[in-house]
């Protein structure tokens, strides 16, 4: 059997911020979900794995079965990225979206002629912009959280939308709770935007907050498991405390939903997160993450999936999913916050 060589790329502790401060919260995040990727990568046989480490982490390097690609602060990241994607067969990024960072490096794979196991770039120039997706699921009569783009043109956007209750603003391409803030006048969006970025509002809905982990393939969708989040609320802001992975069954509704999804976004490819607010009334799609998400590593422990091994399956056909246990599990995400 021949060897198939993979490049794992985690932009936070890859390397991408190698000439400036680690961002606590970001690169927390990243490691929880590399070392959930590197876990089961090395469960696996016929696999060269290479993974791009920053400097400052290198005591994480001695990962048996893993080559390591030490990011120093005199590299430029992404040329040592371009060097690396150049000399493997496959690519697996996990990156935030904002900045067009995710759709960047998906997008020098593809110019490479190299396979990516996530999603295309034009996938996530959709799913990565949250406005983009609110537009897209309401064309296609999917239940999303009403979205406004929030803008010099858009002077008053509290009035616009209505008087009374809270609403929240967020950059349009964040991540998770970054820069989202609970605001309820007019004083408090002009205070929290201070930043130049372009931001979106939306109604706070209260509800439980839940998140679909999935795979997905040209149209196609399979729903690995449904997860808890829960949050702490501190000025103004949500922090995700930690995840119920594989909370609850799925009645069908979850399956339902993510088929929409799929047939709305067909370019949605592998694994990607689904975040939902569900009320007494409605269930509401409030975003796409088309990459890993934190609820990813608890998956294995919780069902004992190798989703490394289901996405590789993507790739020439359907992927097997077949629970060997049946368990929630929870994973701690305080000190990580900021991505579902």
């Amino acid at each position: 059997m021949s060897i198939v060589k993979i490049l794992v790329f985690e932009y936070i502790t890859g390397g991408g911020f190698n000439k400036q401060e680690l961002p606590d919260s970001l690169a927390g995040e990243g490691r929880l979900m590399l070392h959930a990727l590197l876990d089961n990568l090395t469960k696996l046989d016929s696999l060269e794995v290479t993974v791009m480490l920053d400097w400052r982490l290198d005591d994480s390097a001695d990962i048996p079965g893993i080559n390591t690609a030490l990011i120093r602060p005199e590299h430029d990241a992404i040329e040592e990225f371009s060097k690396l994607a150049k000399q493997c067969d496959l690519f697996w990024p996990i990156a935030p979206e904002f900045d067009g960072i995710l759709q960047n490096l998906c997008q020098t794979v593809e110019s490479l002629g190299k396979r990516l196991l996530t999603s295309s770039a034009a996938a996530i120039a959709v799913a990565g912009n949250k406005f983009k997706t609110y537009r897209l699921l309401n064309r296609n009569q999917i239940a999303t959280v009403p979205t406004q783009m929030l803008d010099d043109s858009y002077s008053q956007p509290l009035d616009r939308l209505g008087t009374g209750g809270e609403w929240i603003i967020k950059p349009v391409d964040g991540v998770g709770c970054a820069d989202s803030y609970v605001v309820t006048n007019r004083q408090d969006v002009e205070q929290m935007t201070a930043h130049k970025k372009q931001y979106i509002i939306q109604p706070h809905l209260q509800g439980k907050k839940t998140s679909l982990s999935c795979l997905f393939k040209q149209g196609r969708a399979w729903l690995i498991c449904a997860n808890l989040q829960r949050f702490e609320f501190i000025n103004r802001q949500y922090h995700l405390a930690e995840i119920a992975v594989n909370h609850h069954p799925d009645s069908g509704e979850y399956q339902q939903l993510i088929d929409k999804i799929a047939l709305a976004l067909p370019e949605l490819w592998g694994y990607a997160g689904i975040d939902l607010i569900e009320t007494a009334e409605q269930t509401w799609v409030l975003e796409i993450n088309p990459r890993l998400t934190s609820s990813f590593a608890g998956i294995y422990d919780a069902l004992g999936i190798n989703i490394v091994e289901a996405v590789l399956q993507l790739v020439h056909g359907d992927p097997i999913l077949n629970p060997v246990c049946n368990r929630s599990i929870t994973v701690q995400t305080k000190k990580e916050a900021n991505a579902s």
